[in-house]
C-alpha cells in the first residue's frame, strides 16, 4: 500500500489515506509523521477501528498522557483504556459520561498549563450531530510570521503564565481553589514563552494557550490584559489561517499541539449526541531559540 497525503488546501490540514491504521509499516509511518509536521493537522477517514487500535496508533508518536479521572467516581472514563478521555455530552442517570458537553469550546492549546504540554492529541469520532460541533484549527506558525513587526518585537522576550486550577469549561479542577483575591497573578500555573520553537521543524510559532486567566509575566495587570486582548483579537481576526473539520463518523484527527490552536462549535445537545475518544501524546517544555 502507498500512503497518500492530500492537502485540504487551507492554512493547515491534510487527509492521510492508502494505509491500514491497524497494520502499517515503519516506512508508511514515516510518511504519516512527516504529513503531521508539514500540515499540522492530519485526518484518517473511512476506516473502522476500535480503542485498542487508536491507542496503538497514538503510541507510534510517543508516550501517552493519562486521562483525568471523572469527578463523580475518581476513576478513568474508560477503565480499560486509562489513557483515553471520553468527549461527549451524553448523560446516564443525570451523570456526564464525558467532558466538554455541547457548548462552544473557545480557541486554546491543550494542557498548556503543565510544564511539558502535549506534543499532540488524537480525536476519534463515534457519533456526531447532523449540524454543529465542527472543530477549527489555526496555524500558529503563520499567525506569528504574518504578525505586525512591532507586535512581534514586543512579545519576543515575554512569557505567559498559564493557570492550572480551572478546566477548559471554566470549572475548578479536583482539589483546586481560587485565590481569595481573585487576582490571576496569584493563581497556580506555569510560565511559558509566548513564541516557541518547534523541536522537530525548527520553526517558531505563537504560543498563547488559553485567554481566560492568562497573565503576561512581569507586567502590571492592566498592561497584561491590554496586550493579551490585542494578541487574541489579532488571532481571532485571521480566519484565513484556519481549517474547519466537519466531522463524520469514524474520522480520526490528529493535531500538532506545538504549532496549532483549536476550537469547537456548540451544537444542540438536547437533540443529539456527540461521542468521541481522545488520546494525548506527551510533549516537552516549550523553548524559544536554541533548546535548553
Amino acid at each position: 500500500m502507498t500512503v497518500i497525503v492530500t492537502s485540504t488546501g487551507a492554512a493547515c490540514g491534510a487527509d492521510v489515506s492508502g494505509f491500514d491504521i491497524a497494520d502499517f509499516s515503519d516506512r508508511e509511518f514515516a510518511v504519516i509523521k512527516q504529513a503531521l509536521l508539514d500540515y499540522l493537522v492530519i485526518r484518517v477517514r473511512g476506516q473502522k477501528f476500535d480503542d485498542a487500535v487508536h491507542r496503538a496508533f497514538t503510541q507510534r508518536f510517543g508516550k501517552l498522557e493519562y486521562s483525568p479521572t471523572t469527578k463523580f467516581s475518581g476513576k478513568p472514563w474508560l477503565p480499560d483504556f486509562p489513557e483515553m478521555s471520553q468527549i461527549t455530552n451524553k448523560m446516564i442517570d443525570g451523570k456526564p459520561m464525558g467532558t466538554l458537553g455541547d457548548r462552544e469550546a473557545f480557541w486554546h492549546t491543550d494542557m498548556s498549563y503543565i510544564e511539558e504540554p502535549p506534543l499532540g492529541s488524537l480525536l476519534h469520532a463515534f457519533e456526531v450531530p447532523p449540524k454543529g460541533g465542527d472543530t477549527e484549527f489555526l496555524n500558529m506558525y503563520r499567525a506569528l510570521e504574518e504578525m505586525p513587526a512591532a507586535l512581534r518585537t514586543t512579545i519576543e522576550p515575554l512569557q505567559i503564565k498559564h493557570e492550572s486550577i480551572h478546566s477548559s469549561d471554566g470549572s475548578l479542577r479536583n482539589g483546586k481553589k481560587e485565590p481569595e483575591s481573585g487576582d490571576v497573578r496569584e493563581m497556580e500555573g506555569v510560565n511559558h514563552c509566548i513564541i516557541r520553537t518547534h523541536p522537530e521543524t525548527g520553526r517558531d510559532a505563537l504560543f498563547l494557550g488559553r485567554r481566560n486567566n492568562a497573565y503576561v509575566v512581569g507586567m502590571a495587570l492592566s498592561e497584561s490584559e491590554a496586550l493579551l486582548d490585542k494578541l487574541w483579537a489579532y488571532v481571532a481576526g485571521r480566519r484565513d489561517l484556519t481549517w474547519r473539520q466537519v466531522w463524520e463518523v469514524d474520522d480520526l484527527i490528529m493535531w500538532d499541539n506545538r504549532c496549532t490552536m483549536h476550537r469547537r462549535d456548540a451544537f444542540d445537545g438536547d437533540r443529539y449526541i456527540r461521542m468521541m475518544h481522545r488520546t494525548v501524546v506527551k510533549g516537552d517544555r516549550p523553548f524559544y531559540g536554541a533548546a535548553i
